[in-house]
């Protein structure tokens, strides 16, 4: 998975996606771009690169990546996610485009607001009652992996780790 950050330090911001509502797993979710690792992926940095480029058409020449973050198992699916930083230019110096088979739309979020609406609740997903950090930015709701991982980042951001 990679996160893509822009504007370090001056005025960072993370890109995510929308799921498909239609999708057979974490439909109509917030997400940062990731997908499973494949057999010709030289490693879990090369799959975190190829899939923003499938997802959102990121041209990898275009990211230097950072940190690993710890890796992060998801509630329902259990899937373990390994996040990476990528630090990218600022999304209107991109071609960004959403894969229509995958990605509903492509969303970018400043840290300010991020962290703005940020609060920890209770929901329930497939009948699983979960206690999770969540961001709410401008009527969409970044829950489960995503805000774990995401409440890593702004963790280490805010120990000053770059």
């Amino acid at each position: 998975m990679l996160l893509p950050l822009y504007g370090w330090p001056q005025e960072p911001g993370l890109i995510f996606t929308e799921r498909r509502a239609d999708l057979r797993r974490h439909a109509g979710e917030i997400s940062f771009p990731g997908g499973r690792h494949d057999d010709a992926d030289a490693d879990l940095r090369t799959t975190a690169l190829r899939e923003a480029q499938e997802e959102i058409a990121l041209d990898p020449a275009q990211v230097e990546i950072g940190e690993e973050l710890p890796p992060t198992r998801t509630f329902v699916t259990n899937y373990v996610v390994h996040p990476f930083v990528g630090y990218i230019p600022h999304p209107r110096e991109l071609a960004l485009q959403p894969n229509p088979t995958e990605v509903e739309t492509v969303l970018t979020f400043s840290l300010d607001l991020l962290r703005e609406g940020y609060e920890m609740r209770r929901l329930i997903r497939r009948g699983v009652p979960i206690h999770t950090p969540t961001y709410e930015v401008e009527g969409h709701l970044i829950w489960g992996a995503t805000a774990r991982i995401l409440g890593d980042l702004l963790e280490r951001l805010d120990r000053g780790a770059p």
